[in-house]
């Protein structure tokens, strides 16, 4: 432990893992949840556990088989057995902690290693650990294609070439919609100057101009902040109609935009685009 009395990780190589840098970190505060969830899992599984041995004295429940099925319920529902001595027999349970197991598990709470062949030429340890953490976003964005903002699933398509045209317009409009969050920010609860984090283990940071905006949902043009989803439904209420004058066969057409919000207006400030009269 004493390489991480300093930093928050570590750069370490196994024989197991030929040709690849192993990066191990250690984050205090999953440290302290695990801990914390582990003490919780424990007093649960003792709670019920007492309750079967209370059973078994009062003989209400007897038979090794019965008392096993039922601790075996217990243990498994909270993935605790590895942490209990169990002693079963006809007329008798009895369990103990394995406290053995509960230290070993505990020395490793919050660590985790990061596998890779990048050469330390293109990334240090903290490029590492940053660039794995990034991966968050990818996922975000996958969540957002299938089911968020573009409902990928289900595909009504049978064969090979319409299903990948699905996919890649799927992946064009994600692509449309990572810009349109960029420029969007400044209205939307996004953290538009996040702080280069000082450790890369550690939980990132929101700047305080975000938690401002969480804080007040208003942004910095003193306009109401709103999810991205909430603002696209406002840019939807934006509509044009067609103004018909005399007759209805020869009278002039005049297409007429209703009056944006300050929102809508500055959602195409934004884009550097005026609001358009017509869809092209």
């Amino acid at each position: 432990m004493s390489l991480f009395d300093q930093v928050n990780l570590a750069e370490i190589s196994h024989p197991d893992y030929p040709g690849e840098r192993l990066v191990a970190c250690r984050n205090p505060a999953l440290a302290t949840e695990r801990a914390r969830k582990r003490l919780a899992l424990l007093a649960a599984t003792e709670l019920e556990l007492a309750k079967i041995a209370a059973a078994v004295v009062a003989g209400r429940l007897g038979g090794a088989g019965k008392i096993g099925i039922r601790v075996g319920k217990v243990v498994g529902r909270y993935k605790m057995a590895k942490h209990y001595r169990l002693d079963i027999t006809d007329d008798r349970f009895a369990f103990t902690r394995n406290q053995d197991t509960i230290d070993s598990e505990t020395a490793l709470d919050g660590i985790y290693v990061i596998r890779t062949t990048v050469g330390p030429e293109q990334m240090d340890p903290a490029k590492v650990v940053g660039t794995y953490k990034s991966l968050a976003r990818v996922e975000r964005d996958f969540r957002s294609i299938k089911a968020i903002d573009l409902d990928l699933r289900p595909i009504h398509h049978w064969t090979e070439s319409r299903v990948r045209a699905h996919v890649f317009i799927c992946m064009l409009a994600s692509y449309l919609i990572w810009h349109l969050r960029q420029a969007w920010a400044p209205l939307t609860f996004t953290d538009e100057n996040r702080p280069d984090p000082t450790d890369p283990v550690a939980p990132a940071r929101r700047s305080k101009a975000a938690d401002a905006k969480a804080a007040t949902k208003t942004t910095t043009d003193d306009l109401p902040a709103a999810s991205f989803t909430a603002l696209l439904n406002h840019l939807g209420t934006l509509t044009r109609v067609d103004l018909r004058y005399g007759d209805h066969n020869t009278g002039p057409t005049v297409p007429t935009l209703a009056e944006p919000t300050p929102t809508q207006r500055r959602a195409f400030e934004l884009l550097s685009t005026p609001i358009p009269l017509t869809l092209k």
